[in-house]
């Protein structure tokens, strides 16, 4: 069975999303088990097959992760017939996600009342822009769209330079992790009740949930966070560092630690000087402290410096590139990556399933599939269709 010992096998998810917002979520489902038949559009596909900087023999390098132990079937959604395939689909299934544009499922007469007729217990996951009410949700919107209106964008990068971004789509896979979240929330809401319901993420949203105390903050007394680069303000010592051969990081904003930091360096006067002493009296002085700490380091190698600190208990670390993530011991040993083998690209190295568990762990089976590949394993196996209307409908580009 697919998803074998994983917490969540046994359920089935219908995948009809498409590059990352949704799709996401369906590889955090899949990784635990869950059964997930990703429905492309004949001939077509996800456009994620093409996606990526960097590809291997013509092959995306992200479509094996983010389509991983998924089952992939081709099915036009946009004419009857497919939308009847659906149907009988989700009479099947437990769970059916989405993230087109509001109100396209509801045109295709696959809105959730529709799909609440034939299983009462299906659970609707839906992932947009802006939500699936309100002024904004009919408007097309991407994850750089979502982390600008969220206020993530304003406050990444250095001051000295316009809004930046985060190097991956955070809004995306925010989105889709609190769309996993909502989904698993309504299936004990389920066990309790038998309905199913609606799991509405937005990527706006989503990324408003990370912002932390942003909006307090100006309720109360008209702060408004900045772009402070490498530090959050008066949150100090926490920075990156120079050593003699490279960058560090070192962690030391609380005040035993920060007093353990001043007696690695040799200058433990620091800690009980009224003017670092306390965590309000580091913020007011950050930038102060951090000339004085990086004078210290600048005379260090950065293993010198993570021999100190974690003799002295002070959290630090390099910055890791993938580089050094495939060479790292820790990653090792708790297996943080996997290698994978992929029909067309051979062994791939890619990262393993998380969280941990202890008694039911994720998995990843098999990379991303082939366009169509399970068509076979759901028409035939699973709705019983005769080889006839398959043929049928291949020709008439249906699936």
């Amino acid at each position: 069975m697919v998803g074998e010992n994983g917490p969540l096998t046994g359920l089935r998810m219908i995948e009809m999303g498409q590059l990352l917002a949704g799709p996401f979520c369906g590889q955090l489902m899949a990784d635990f088990g869950c059964e997930v038949i990703k429905i492309e559009q004949p001939k077509v596909g996800d456009p994620l097959r093409e996606w990526g900087r960097e590809k291997a023999a013509g092959k995306s390098l992200w479509w094996p992760i983010v389509a991983r132990n998924k089952k992939s079937i081709t099915l036009n959604a946009r004419v009857p017939e497919g939308q009847e395939i659906i149907k009988k689909l989700v009479g099947k299934s437990d769970f059916l996600l989405e993230n087109f544009r509001p109100t396209t499922m509801e045109k295709w007469k696959l809105g959730y009342e529709d799909l609440a007729k034939i299983n009462p217990g299906i659970i609707m996951i839906r992932v947009s822009g802006y939500g699936q009410t309100g002024p904004y949700s009919h408007k097309a919107g991407f994850a750089a769209v979502g982390e600008a209106m969220g206020g993530l964008r304003y406050v990444v990068g250095d001051p000295s330079t316009p809004p930046s971004r985060v190097g991956i789509s955070l809004g995306d896979t925010a989105a889709a992790t609190y769309a996993c979240m909502g989904a698993l929330m309504a299936l004990h809401h389920r066990h309790v009740t038998g309905r199913g319901q609606v799991v509405d993420s937005a990527i706006y949203e989503s990324v408003l949930q990370l912002m932390e105390s942003l909006i307090t903050e100006y309720d109360k007394v008209g702060y408004i966070r900045e772009r402070t680069g490498s530090t959050l303000p008066n949150v100090a010592p926490s920075n990156v560092y120079p050593a003699k051969d490279g960058d560090f990081i070192i962690a030391a904003n609380q005040d035993t630690v920060f007093k353990r930091l001043t007696e690695a360096m040799g200058q433990p006067e620091l800690s009980s000087d009224a003017k670092y002493a306390t965590h309000t009296a580091r913020g007011v002085r950050q930038k102060e402290l951090d000339d004085i700490i990086g004078v210290w380091t600048k005379t260090k190698t950065v293993k010198e410096l993570e021999d100190l600190m974690d003799k002295a208990g002070v959290p630090s670390g390099l910055i890791y590139r993938a580089p050094e993530m495939l060479q790292d011991a820790h990653f090792k040993a708790r297996e943080a990556i996997v290698e994978i083998a992929d029909k067309s690209l051979g062994k791939l190295k890619m990262q393993n399933t998380f969280p941990k568990l202890s008694s039911t762990p994720g998995k990843v089976r098999w990379t991303g599939p082939d366009l169509g590949e399970h068509n076979d394993d759901v028409y035939k196996d699973l709705l019983g269709m005769d080889d006839k209307t398959i043929k049928d409908y291949q020709e008439r580009g249906i699936i």
